[in-house]
């Protein structure tokens, strides 16, 4: 069966850790996270660090208590959002593809965010790089390549990422780029209205 792999965070869902804070909050949390500590970014995102750890240092860094972080962080997790519609094309397309959700993302993913959304009734496999130690590039795709089912050359990969997707096409796959000019949802009809 051939594989298509979708990805999570800016491909099929836009929502934001702690995006319930107040601009301010919010603003100062990134300033945080994605001005100084860019390597635990990436190590929370490989399973080195926990949810919790990132809470505890943000509210260290940020002075905000750590109880309110937690609670609006937990409830941020639990719900976002994917646009239903997406879901019922990814559901005819199991059919065809073995469809998996192949995401760079963090513990509370697997924690509150599948279970909440009940992700696991419309992928065949849920690819989470906290739960596979590494992201999805590196060592030159190999998780890719670990989920494939049948050749590379009848892959298919909807990500929103540049660097994923020459990655993927390197590797010899199709990678539909998400951009503002071209949705998830569209390459997700039009893989479908070529069946």
């Amino acid at each position: 069966m051939k594989t298509l792999f979708v990805d999570f965070d800016g491909t099929i869902c836009h929502d934001r850790f702690w995006r319930s804070l107040s601009d301010a909050e919010y603003t100062l949390i990134q300033s945080v996270l994605f001005g100084t500590e860019t390597t635990m970014i990436k190590d929370w995102m490989c399973g080195r660090y926990t949810s919790e750890d990132i809470n505890q240092l943000v509210s260290e860094k940020t002075k905000l208590p750590y109880a309110y972080l937690w609670k609006n962080f937990v409830r941020d997790c639990q719900t976002m959002r994917v646009d239903p519609a997406i879901l019922e094309v990814i559901t005819t397309l199991r059919q065809h593809y073995s469809v998996i959700l192949i995401t760079g993302n963090m513990d509370c993913f697997s924690r509150w965010t599948i279970p909440t959304l009940g992700l696991n009734k419309y992928f065949d496999t849920i690819v989470n790089s906290a739960e596979e130690g590494q992201l999805k590039t590196e060592l030159n795709g190999e998780t890719f390549l670990k989920y494939l089912s049948g050749g590379i050359a009848d892959a298919i990969l909807i990500e929103d990422s540049p660097t994923s997707c020459t990655l993927f096409t390197t590797l010899g796959g199709t990678a539909l780029p998400v951009t503002e000019q071209h949705s998830a949802l569209q390459h997700l009809q039009s893989i479908s209205d070529k069946i």
